[in-house]
C-alpha cells in the first residue's frame, strides 16, 4: 500500500508540473478524468491512497482530455514494484476504444510515452504538456511515405528557387557553374544524395535512429537540410530541433537553413526567440542553452520535437548533454566526423582516466550505440579519403617541426629543469608535453615556433603574403603571447603593411571574438590587404585561438593550420585538420591599360604544422610530408647528464608564505542569519558593469574572480558562501557561479540536495534506460554513492563485506543491481560534481 501511495503522489506531481488540472481553476476546466465518464473528485483522490489499483468501476486509468474535452491520453498507472510496460496492451485497448492517440505508462519512477501512430513506447522523464500534444496531433508519421519521397540533386535548389532550371544560364552548360555560384544554389553531390537515400532505406525497415559519419568539409549541414525537408514535407515531422555544441555553429547553422529552406520553412535560434520558438518548423540551439539549470526539463515537453539532429554528435550528446537528446521522443539523427575506429591500439573497454584517448574512445562507442549502430557501422559513411579521391576535398601537407625542448617534452623521460627553490636550494623538475604553457613556459620556444611558421607557411597565390592561418594554442595566455610575437615579427618582415593586426587573438575572453571569426571568413578582419589593391582578402592573416574555431568553422581559403599544443582528443584533431580540407578558387580582377581579366588559382593543398607530434600520437606510423628539425636554442645550465634550461626562461612555482593575519570583530548584525542576505549581494553585483559584461559573454571564471575580489567578505555585510548557505537553508555546498546565475536571472532559486539528486537520477534513466526491476535499486545506489564517501570507498576498494553495516546500501541491494553496479560509479565519476553535495 505504501508503494501504491508513493507512485500516486509522484504521478500526480508530474501531471501538475506539466500543467494538467485535477480541478477547475482560473486556467481552465479540469482536464484529468477517471475512466471515461468519471470526473475526478476529492473523494476519489483520497481513495487512491487506500486502494491504488481499484476504484469504484474497477481498474483505474487517468484520462487526459484536450481543450474541447476529447480523449487525448490514457495514463495507465502501476505501483512502484510493477513494470509500467505490464499495462501496455490494456492501455492500447482502452485508448483505441475511445480514440485516444497517446498512452503514458508509469509506476512513478519509470515512465513511457507511446504515440500509437508511431513506433514503440519510449522512456520519458517528464510528462508531455497539452500544448505540445495538440501540436503533435497534426503530425502523421508514415515511414513508407518518407522512403518513397524522390530526392534528386536539385532537392534543395528547387526550394531556393523553384524556377531555376528554366533560367538560360542554367540551360547553358558553359554558364551553369557561374550561375549556381552567383545565385548561391545548392546542388546535392552524389555522396550527399547517397546519405539521404541510406536514411530513407533505414527508416523503411523501421529504424528511427540514424548516424552519418562524414568527413569535415563534406557538407553535413546541407545534408541535414535535405533530411529536414524530407521529414517536414512527408509529414514525418512537424518541428525539428538542431543541436550544436558551439555558439558559432548555432549562428552558422541558422544562416544556412535560412539560405536553403526559407521559402518553405521557418528557422529560429531558440535563445533569440524564447517566447515564440513554437512558430517555427526548425529550431536551432546550442545544447548548453538547454542544459543550463536543466532548462529543457522546465521549459520543454518531451513531444515538442519530432526530429532531433545532433551536429558533431560525439560532442553534443556527450556526458549530461545526452540527457537532453534523450529527453525528446522522436526520430534521432547524429552527425559526426570522427570514425569509431579512428584510434589505434586503444582498449575500447578501457575506463582509465589516465589515458585521454581511452576516455574519448569510450565516448565514441557510446555515440554509435546511441544511434543504434552497435556494430560500428553508421547509417552512412563518407571519409576524408573518399572526399580526396573523388576530388571534393584536399589533403594536407603535414609539417613536423620540433625544437630541442619540445622533443624532450614529448619523450617518455620528459624535460628536466634545474631550478632554485625559495630556500636557495637547487632541485630538478620534470615536465612533459601536457605541461607546455601550463606549468612550463619558454619564450624562446614560442619565438622559434613563430619563426618556423613564417619561414615555411604557404603564401597567398595572388598577393604572395602569408596565407590565411589558424593557430591553435594551449591557453588564452599562450594565445596572447603568440599574438604579440607574431605581430613583432610581421612588423620586421613586412614594414608598413601591418599595425599590430597581422595576428589577432580570438578566444572567449576577447570581447567581440565571435564577430572576428565571421569577418575573417568574409575577408574583412581589420580591413583588407595592403599588398594588392582591390584584392579581397583579410588584412589580418593569422587568427590565434584555443578552441573557438575548432568545430564547424567554414573558411575555405585557409592555407595554414598550426597545432602549437599537444592534442589528446581525436575529435579535436579531426576538426582542426578539417578546417583546411575545403576546396577554394582564389580570384582577382586584373586591370591594366584599359583592359581587365580574371586571374584564378585553385587551392590544391594546405599545410598542417604539427609542433607536438600529434599526427604521430594518433597514427601508428605517420609519413610526414615535411620534417623540420629546429636549431637548438640557448645554453644549458647544470643538470647532470640530462638537458637543463636557461634560468630566466623557467617560471618556478614556489610556496607562498603567509604574509599577514588580520582578525575582524563582527558585530551582531553581521552574524544574524538574514533571509534577504542574497539580495544584499545581488543588487550591487547586477550594477557592476564589469561583472555584467563577463556574465553576458559567459566568461564565468572572470565574473567569479571579480565578484570575490569586490564583494566577498567586505564590510558592511561580510558576505560569504557559508552565510548564504545558512540564509537560504541549503543542505549542500553552494558555488559563486550559482550566486551569479541567480543574481542575473539564469536560475530562479538554489535547489536542495534532494532536488539535485533526483535530477541526476532522471538524467541517468534518460541516458541508460534501465529495466524496471533495477530502477529503484539504481535510484538508491546513485543517491547513496553521491552523498556517502564511505560507500564510494567500499565500492572502489572492493571491501563489500562492509556494506553489511551500512544503513544506506546493503549487500543484498548491491548484488541485486547486477551489471548496473559497475555503470553507476563510472557515471558519477564522469558527470557528477561531488563537492556540491558536501
Amino acid at each position: 500500500m505504501e508503494s501504491e501511495a508513493k507512485a500516486r503522489i509522484k504521478i500526480n506531481k508530474l501531471l501538475e508540473k506539466a500543467g494538467w488540472r485535477f480541478f477547475d481553476d482560473d486556467q481552465g476546466p479540469a482536464n484529468i478524468f477517471l475512466e471515461i465518464d468519471t470526473k475526478i473528485k476529492q473523494k476519489d483522490i483520497d481513495a487512491l491512497g487506500e486502494d491504488f489499483e481499484k476504484i469504484h468501476k474497477g481498474y483505474l486509468d487517468f484520462l487526459l482530455v484536450d481543450e474541447d474535452g476529447f480523449p487525448l491520453i490514457v495514463l495507465e498507472a502501476k505501483k512502484e514494484s510493477k513494470n509500467p510496460l505490464d499495462g501496455k496492451e490494456q492501455a492500447r485497448t482502452y485508448a483505441n476504444s475511445i480514440k485516444a492517440r497517446f498512452v503514458i505508462l508509469s509506476n512513478g519512477n519509470l515512465h513511457f510515452f507511446w504515440d500509437l501512430e508511431r513506433g514503440n513506447p519510449e522512456v520519458i522523464t517528464e510528462f508531455p504538456t497539452l500544448e505540445s500534444l495538440t501540436h503533435r496531433l497534426a503530425y502523421k508519421p508514415n515511414p513508407k511515405k518518407l522512403a518513397a519521397e524522390v530526392i534528386g540533386e536539385d532537392y534543395i535548389a528547387v526550394t531556393q528557387n523553384p524556377n531555376f532550371s528554366n533560367d538560360p544560364r542554367w540551360l547553358n552548360e558553359k554558364q551553369r557553374e557561374g550561375y549556381v555560384r552567383d545565385q548561391g544554389l545548392r546542388i546535392l553531390r552524389k555522396y550527399q544524395l547517397d546519405a539521404v537515400h541510406a536514411l530513407q532505406k533505414s527508416a523503411e525497415t523501421g529504424d528511427d535512429r540514424f548516424l552519418f559519419e562524414m568527413a569535415t568539409g563534406t557538407g553535413k549541414t546541407l545534408v541535414s537540410a535535405a533530411v529536414i525537408k524530407l521529414f517536414l514535407k512527408t509529414g514525418n515531422a512537424k518541428r525539428v530541433l538542431f543541436l550544436v555544441d558551439r555558439l558559432e555553429l548555432e549562428d552558422q547553422a541558422y544562416k544556412n537553413f535560412v539560405r536553403y529552406l526559407k521559402n518553405d520553412f521557418q528557422t529560429v535560434i531558440y535563445k533569440e526567440n524564447r517566447n515564440n520558438w513554437r512558430r517555427a518548423e526548425i529550431v536551432v540551439s546550442t545544447v548548453q542553452s538547454f542544459t543550463f539549470d536543466n532548462k529543457y526539463l522546465r521549459l520543454f515537453s518531451p513531444t515538442d520535437f519530432d526530429l532531433i539532429i545532433s551536429d558533431e554528435a560525439h560532442r553534443s550528446i556527450s556526458g549530461n548533454s545526452r540527457a537532453v537528446f534523450e529527453y525528446f521522443v522522436g526520430y534521432k539523427l547524429g552527425l559526426t566526423a570522427t570514425p569509431r575506429d579512428y584510434l589505434k591500439n586503444v582498449d575500447p573497454d578501457s575506463l582509465s582516466h589516465r589515458d585521454p584517448r581511452a576516455w574519448e574512445r569510450r565516448q565514441l562507442l557510446d555515440t554509435y550505440r546511441t544511434f543504434g549502430c552497435d556494430t560500428g557501422e553508421p547509417t552512412y559513411r563518407y571519409s576524408l579519403i573518399d572526399g580526396v579521391t573523388q576530388g571534393y576535398l584536399i589533403s594536407p601537407v603535414v609539417t613536423d617541426a620540433r625544437t630541442e625542448i619540445t622533443t624532450q617534452l614529448l619523450s617518455e623521460q620528459g624535460y628536466a629543469v634545474v631550478v632554485e627553490t625559495a630556500e636557495g636550494e637547487k632541485e630538478e623538475q620534470i615536465f612533459f608535453q601536457k605541461d607546455f604553457e601550463r606549468k612550463f613556459f619558454s619564450e624562446r620556444t614560442n619565438k622559434m615556433i613563430c619563426k618556423t611558421f613564417l619561414d615555411y607557411a604557404l603564401r597567398d597565390p595572388i598577393s604572395d603574403e602569408i596565407g590565411k592561418t589558424i593557430m591553435f594554442c594551449v591557453s588564452q595566455d599562450h594565445a596572447s603571447r603568440m599574438m604579440q610575437i607574431l605581430n613583432e615579427f610581421a612588423d620586421q618582415m613586412f614594414p608598413g603593411k601591418y599595425n599590430s593586426d597581422f595576428a589577432v587573438q580570438i578566444t572567449s575572453n576577447i570581447t567581440g571574438a565571435q564577430g572576428y571569426t565571421l569577418n575573417f571568413a568574409n575577408n574583412n578582419l581589420n580591413g583588407q590587404t595592403r599588398f594588392l589593391s582591390a584584392y579581397k582578402t583579410s588584412k589580418t592573416r593569422v587568427c590565434i585561438t584555443v578552441g573557438m574555431m575548432t568545430t564547424g568553422y567554414d573558411c575555405q581559403d585557409i592555407l595554414n593550420l598550426c597545432m602549437i599544443r599537444p592534442i589528446f582528443s581525436p575529435t579535436d584533431f579531426i576538426q582542426i585538420k578539417g578546417r583546411g580540407t575545403r576546396k577554394f578558387t582564389f580570384r582577382y580582377l586584373q586591370k591594366e591599360d584599359g583592359r581587365s581579366w580574371i586571374i584564378e588559382f585553385k587551392k590544391d593543398k594546405f599545410k598542417l604544422f604539427d609542433f607536438f607530434a600529434n599526427c604521430e600520437y594518433f597514427e601508428e606510423k605517420f609519413n610526414y610530408d615535411e620534417v623540420i628539425k629546429l636549431p637548438r636554442e640557448g645554453t644549458a645550465v647544470s643538470g647532470g647528464d640530462k638537458p637543463g634550461r636557461i634560468a630566466d626562461e623557467v617560471e618556478v612555482y614556489i610556496p607562498d608564505p603567509l604574509k599577514s593575519v588580520e582578525e575582524i570583530a563582527i558585530g551582531l548584525q553581521g552574524m544574524r542569519i538574514d533571509r534577504k542576505l542574497f539580495e544584499k549581494i545581488a543588487v550591487p553585483v547586477r550594477g557592476d558593469k564589469d561583472i555584467v559584461l563577463a556574465v553576458e559573454d559567459r566568461r564565468w571564471e572572470e565574473a567569479i574572480r571579480l565578484l570575490k575580489e569586490r564583494y566577498e567578505n567586505k564590510p558592511e555585510e561580510f558576505i560569504t558562501l557559508e552565510k548564504l548557505m545558512r540564509s537560504e537553508n541549503l543542505d549542500r555546498r553552494l558555488t559563486w557561479k550559482e550566486v551569479l546565475q541567480r543574481a542575473f536571472g539564469h536560475i530562479d532559486e538554489f535547489k536542495s540536495r534532494e532536488e539535485l539528486l533526483e535530477e541526476e537520477f532522471q538524467k541517468f534513466v534518460a541516458i541508460h534506460k534501465p529495466e524496471n526491476q533495477y530502477v529503484l535499486g539504481i535510484k538508491n545506489f546513485i543517491k547513496a554513492y553521491i552523498t556517502d564517501p564511505e560507500i564510494r570507498e567500499i565500492i572502489s576498494s572492493g571491501k563489500f563485506a562492509e556494506l553489511a553495516t551500512n544503513p544506506k546500501l546493503s549487500m543484498i541491494d548491491y548484488r541485486a543491481l547486477n551489471g548496473w553496479r559497475e555503470i553507476v560509479p563510472e557515471y558519477v565519476k564522469d558527470y557528477v560534481v561531488l563537492n556540491t553535495y558536501l
